[in-house]
């Protein structure tokens, strides 16, 4: 893994907590949630605050993921929500902290300014033993508040000050008005900074989770069902239809009556021939790599090159996939090609819907030859990929990312999975035109 260190693509965009202050503020919060302490001066933390450095000084990643189900978090400045987030075990849950850190940046500056902000992930079950414990999942609420307990002081002084006005001999309660002075000192100026946090609670009905080897919960389609990496791990869900990864017929069924995905080629706002072609080359590139070619500073004519001297050894995916292309670039026939088909996933995208995020995350474990796509819509899927390629792949895979995609993120997301509008809803009204402008000045002509 360490081209992907070097390269920025794995590892990449933590923030990076040194000094002695920051060091021993993280540590105070680790203390508070896990009982242990780091011995490390510094280190990097993502968006929930857990470093991998610090996972390898506990020989523990789930340090802060006991179980992978309620995920703790550590905050010690907004820029956090920058970060990725790594050790995923549900699809949610960086969306979760992202919103939450949004919707009350403004407080947690103020609290980070002088201590770390502790809290967790709150789910509705404490340890996922079944997959049928899955279907309890559906919502998230935050707990947090400083290692020092300010949130907690400043609710508590909120109770007193509201008995200090409202009760009958508040001005004269001596014990009241001393705790009062007491929590002020500890939660600051309540009246001119309050100090407060918006409690949400998220919902998540739709998700993928790494547990029982990776299953995405589509609940709030029209259609729902559950799909699995093993489905013999499954048994009893409450749930009507439940597919493996490997029935792609079934999926393919589901994703079509949900309308949950679109025709790479007949996408609007996308190079539909120019993605194709790019998903052609990378299983061109796997089917190279498997020969033990040299692709080292491998150029498009270079592709094309391989493509026909190797023609017999690829797969029928990217005949399929060339067909099509052809089609967008060349116009002719229509190349129908059914679920049964090798190239079926990876001519497909995700619809313009609520469910885009999860349903291309689904389509890059159907298509793991699209390493692009992997790596954007399914890192913790890359990650592992990547490590049982051979070498020749993960230095072209890592040198393409790089230099593809690193340079350009939002630009690289935009043309693979960008949506335009439907152009009906943004015309402007006809205009409304008098009897001049239909007839003319003289009149409606009659036949004769």
């Amino acid at each position: 893994m360490k081209r992907l260190i070097q390269s920025g693509l794995m590892f990449g965009n933590l923030y990076h907590v040194s000094g002695s202050a920051m060091v021993e503020r993280y540590n105070r919060a680790l203390a508070h949630l896990t009982g242990k302490r780091s011995g490390l001066t510094d280190f990097h933390v993502d968006i929930s605050g857990y470093s991998p450095e610090i996972g390898d000084e506990f020989d523990d990643h789930l340090y802060l993921n006991h179980r992978g189900v309620n995920r703790q978090f550590i905050l010690l400045s907004t820029e956090q929500k920058r970060c990725p987030l790594l050790n995923v075990k549900f699809s949610t849950s960086r969306e979760i902290l992202k919103s939450f850190i949004a919707d009350n940046e403004a407080q947690l500056f103020a609290l980070t300014a002088r201590d770390a902000v502790a809290g967790e992930l709150v789910n509705s079950v404490f340890d996922i033993s079944s997959p049928a414990r899955l279907f309890d999942v559906a919502r998230v609420t935050i707990e947090a508040d400083t290692t020092s307990g300010t949130l907690r002081h400043a609710g508590k002084l909120h109770e007193l000050a509201d008995r200090f006005r409202n009760e009958e001999d508040g001005w004269f309660d001596d014990v009241l008005i001393a705790d009062m002075i007491e929590l002020a000192g500890k939660s600051g100026d309540i009246s001119r900074n309050p100090v407060k946090l918006n409690q949400k609670v998220y919902e998540q009905p739709d998700f993928w989770t790494s547990h029982f080897g990776g299953c995405y919960l589509f609940r709030s389609v029209p259609h729902p069902a559950l799909i699995c990496a093993d489905k013999r791990q499954v048994g009893e869900v409450p749930i009507q239809f439940v597919f493996g990864l490997e029935e792609r017929n079934r999926i393919a069924k589901f994703l079509s009556l949900n309308e949950l995905v679109e025709p790479v080629v007949k996408a609007r706002g996308v190079d539909g021939a120019a993605i194709l072609q790019q998903k052609m080359d990378f299983i061109v590139i796997d089917a190279a790599a498997d020969q033990g070619i040299d692709l080292t500073g491998l150029t498009r004519s270079d592709m094309r090159r391989l493509a026909r001297q190797h023609s017999d050894a690829l797969p029928r995916a990217y005949h399929e996939l060339r067909a099509q292309w052809r089609w967008a670039e060349e116009g002719g026939k229509w190349p129908r090609i059914v679920s049964e088909d090798e190239g079926y996933f990876y001519s497909l995208r995700a619809a313009d819907t609520e469910w885009k995020d999860l349903v291309n995350m689904l389509l890059a474990e159907l298509c793991p030859m699209d390493v692009r796509q992997m790596f954007i819509c399914h890192k913790e899927l890359f990650y592992r990929s990547y490590a049982g390629w051979s070498d020749t792949k993960r230095a072209y895979v890592a040198e393409f990312l790089a230099r593809e995609y690193m340079v350009d993120k939002v630009g690289a997301r935009e043309a693979l999975f960008g949506h335009e509008p439907d152009m009906k809803n943004d015309l402007p009204p006809e205009p409304v035109r008098d009897i001049v402008d239909r007839v003319g000045p003289w009149g409606a002509v009659r036949r004769s």
